[in-house]
């Protein structure tokens, strides 16, 4: 009889240390999930924050810098086609870049989520 109350209290001795691992476990994994979460979210907050306020800033510059090329030439008409060429232009240099600026986000989100 002790060789089997020694197996009974071994045996129940693990299941205790298994179930405290698992309860661990899913600790860890609920904090793991709620920093990803936040860290997401506070990142796709300030992207949109920062990029409406860029875009303002954008809106504005070609805006004024249109204004200024038409005094210069005279011809409001060729001012908005330069400056309409030369966002076209900038659009189409972040459009070859693309893959470039992927594999930039890709490698640094992986930084954060791979940690």
């Amino acid at each position: 009889m002790g060789i089997i109350k020694s197996l009974n209290h071994t045996s129940d001795k693990a299941i205790d240390i298994s179930e405290n691992y698992y309860q661990k476990t899913q600790e860890y994994y609920k904090l793991k999930i709620f920093q990803q979460l936040t860290q997401t979210i506070g990142f796709f907050c300030k992207t949109t924050l920062i990029g409406s306020l860029l875009f303002l800033g954008i809106i504005f510059l070609a805006v004024s810098g249109t204004l200024a090329l038409s005094n210069l030439l005279n011809n409001p008409i060729a001012a908005c086609l330069i400056i309409a060429g030369l966002i076209f232009l900038l659009a189409f240099i972040v459009y070859y870049l693309r893959a470039r600026i992927d594999a930039y986000i890709i490698k640094s989100s992986s930084k954060t989520f791979f940690d």
